[in-house]
Parts: C-alpha cells; structure tokens; sequence
C-alpha cells in the first residue's frame, strides 16, 4: 500500500492539495432528520425499534443497572483497570490546573466585576461501540464534567447483539461517577438525549464521537438549540518531521490515526526524500501485521506524503490545514511550536505519539477536526460550563461612571437607559 507522493508543490495549490475528502450530506441528511423526529415523536418506543433495527437486539429495558455495572468490573482484567485508573489520575490533574477561582476586578473605585464559572447542569456524553469501543473517551468526556460539578451527566452507547454495553465502558463510567447509562446508540441515541424519552432524560449540551450519522445528527439538534460540544469530521493526523525523525515511528503514527476508520486521514510533510521513501517502507511492514488492516488501508487512498523545500514552509502549509493532532519530529521541535497557530493538539519530538494523548497522558483527545482547529478548541473543562459575570456598584462607583454612561446611552437614542442612571443619581445619599 503506498501512499500518494506530492513533490515540491507551488503554494497556488495548497489550498486543492490540503482538501479533506468530500462526502454526499443530503441524502444523508434526510435520513438522520427522520429518525430523530421519531424518537422526537415516539420516545422509547422508537428508541427499540431503531436499537432492533441497527444493532439487532431487542431490548427489554434501556437503562443499565448497577448489577451489570458490578459485573463489568469483574470481567476486566487487572491490568487493564490499572491503566484506567492511571489514565484518570493523569486527565484529572491536568483539567483541574484550568479551573480558575473567582477573581474581583475593581475597574473604577466602588465598581467590582468579576465572573464565575458554573456547571452547566444536565450534559449528555455519546460513546461509540462498535468496532473500537471508545472507554478512553469516557474519560475525556467525564472527568471534566465531574470538575466543572455538572449536576446530571448521562451516558449512551449501543449495546452489543446480547444487549450489553462494553465492560470497559461501563468500567470507565463508573469510575468517573457517571451512573445513569443507557442503552442507545447512533442517531437515536443523539435524539433520546436532545428531545428526552420516557427513560432519556434530555440534556443542554451533548459531547462525544461518532460515525458521520452520529455527526449529522449533532449538528442537526444544534439548529434547534442543543449545545454540542465542537464540530466533527473524520479523524486525521499531520506530521512534519526532517531528517532527524526516526521513519518506524512516523509509519506508526500514520497506521494509528489510518486505522481509526477509513475515512481518517494521515499525512507527512517532510524535507527529507529518504524520510519519505523509508516511511513508505515501514508502512508496507507495519501495514501487515494490523488486525484493522483493511481499515487502515482505505484511510491511506486518501493521505499524502508531501515533499517541502523547509520546515518553514511545513509549518505554514499545517496552519492552513489546521490539523486535529499535529506532531512535530524534527530538529529543536520545541521551538517551533511558537509557529503553530491552527491545530486541536500538538505533540513534540520523536517521543510523543498521538496515542498518548489519546490515553494517557491527561490532554484531551475530543478535538476539532475537519479543519476547525482554526477557529475551535478541543474539549476542556470550559466545555462544561457556562461563564457567568456580575457586577456591584455603590452609589459612589455610580457616580464616578454616571456620566459615561449615560452619554452613551444618549448617544444611542435610548433614553430609558439613561434615565436608569439619573434616577439614582438624583437620590440622596
């Protein structure tokens, strides 16, 4: 499997180079519209016929119970949960470090504002099933909603044909607290949580990945006033790396994000033609021996290896593609991170695989894709909450900004909100 070689492209075609690939949305479109108004319609009732429907199981309740939440516990193995735990003491120390305390700002004598943070009170979180259950993501996903203290956070994900959600992620859930878990998944699931059912209660803002259903399903409840977390495309990687990169670790990097599904995409800009070649040699290899090779196999038909006169200009061609991961294997990588300015999350040197973000190392994995890390952040613990600003003034504060404000307000034409000022300058101390 070899990868498309672009050499030395002029910047005029940067922008056709660098084009994610395209995929039909009306049909699509019309389809997810359709499910979510019946859930919208029909609650559980449709909620078990889409479940029967798409993951073949007929289910006799939706809610997981904390007897199969016990049982989970004990079909994981020792080590496994061990890695979990390390990864949420991991996740959990770096989202705490972003939580600010309240601070007063006193922008005029006896004028104080300052703003808090609070949670935002019912958060729903989609895990994906499937293929590759993603329990990481439930660490992402829970650990900052548990900080921010959101009052209610629900879990859904499709059961397996035998009506059980993964143990892993039941694992996961359970440790973050997360204890209302449902069994639900793709559109129907997004529906359950944005509109509410009999069981689903419904939520103000939800987060998680999904398949490109799941996404249009997102962005369509957002249009009617449902929070979600950040616009989603499929997954990619982007490495810039030279001639100090080691090429096994680059394949690697590349395979990682290719297998994540076939519409995931994987490119290297590089100033080295050996780095190139010799990566394209490792991919041959390591290609092989992939339990989701076929996957990997189809992301790779639609990923580049592109060939840059310098690392500059590798840089320059990132920010414009704005890639979800970015990782930098070249020669003083540290220092050219002052260069990025569009990218969800950034790894640096030839020892900081993307895998270790996606796990453990205690950033955020739910990032923006598609091209949206030029205007969005990946998922913190702001995510969870809303920012609230007050403000307290005395009637000296009143008095030293009176006249500011009301000849702007007058200046305006709006002649109440002048007045509601005069007023209280008129009383006496």
């Amino acid at each position: 499997m070899m990868i498309n070689v672009i050499k030395y492209p002029g910047r005029k075609d940067w922008e056709e180079i660098i084009k994610r690939p395209a995929f039909e949305t009306a049909s699509l479109e019309k389809a997810v519209k359709r499910i979510l108004e019946k859930v919208k319609a029909k609650g559980d009732k449709a909620i078990r016929k889409y479940t029967k429907e798409f993951d073949g199981v007929k289910l006799k309740k939706l809610t997981v119970d904390e007897k199969e939440i016990k049982a989970a516990e004990k079909l994981l193995p020792a080590g496994l949960k061990d890695a979990i735990q390390q990864a949420k003491l991991n996740i959990e120390k770096f989202h705490r470090s972003q939580v600010d305390g309240v601070k007063i700002i006193e922008t005029m004598p006896g004028i104080n504002c300052w703003r808090k943070a609070v949670g935002i009170e019912k958060v729903g979180i989609y895990i994906p099933g499937g293929t590759a259950p993603l329990f990481s993501t439930v660490l992402m996903l829970g650990v900052p909603a548990a900080i921010a203290k959101c009052k209610e956070i629900i879990l859904c994900s499709p059961p397996s044909k035998e009506g059980s959600i993964n143990p892993a992620i039941l694992y996961a859930a359970n440790l973050c607290g997360i204890t209302k878990i449902f069994k639900a998944g793709g559109i129907q699931a997004i529906a359950a949580m944005a509109y509410g059912t009999e069981t689903i209660p419904k939520v103000f803002k939800i987060f998680g990945p999904g398949n490109q259903y799941v996404t249009a399903a997102k962005q369509l409840i957002q249009k009617e006033g449902v929070a979600i977390d950040i616009p989603a495309g499929p997954s990619e990687v982007l490495v810039i790396a030279d001639e100090t990169a080691v090429d096994e670790f680059i394949a690697a990097d590349l395979l990682s994000q290719a297998e994540h599904g076939a519409d995931s995409q994987a490119i290297l800009l590089t100033t080295s033609i050996s780095i190139a070649e010799a990566v394209q040699q490792c991919i041959q290899k390591q290609l092989e021996k992939l339990p989701r090779k076929e996957i990997a196999e189809k992301a790779l038909t639609h990923s580049k290896i592109i060939l840059l006169n310098s690392i500059d200009e590798a840089i320059e061609l990132s920010n414009l593609y704005a890639p979800e991961h970015l990782i930098l294997s070249a020669d003083k990588a540290e220092e050219l991170t002052g260069k990025i300015i569009s990218a969800g999350s950034v790894f640096i040197g030839n020892y900081s695989p993307e895998s270790a973000g996606d796990y453990a190392s205690g950033t955020n994995h739910t990032l923006p894709t598609n091209g949206y890390a030029a205007t969005y952040s990946g998922v913190s613990v702001d995510s969870f909450v809303k920012k609230i600003t007050f403000q307290q003034l005395s009637k000296n504060g009143l008095e030293n900004i009176g006249d500011t404000v009301m000849q702007m307000a007058a200046a305006e034409g709006l002649e109440a909100h002048k007045n509601a000022v005069a007023v209280r300058l008129k009383q006496p101390i």
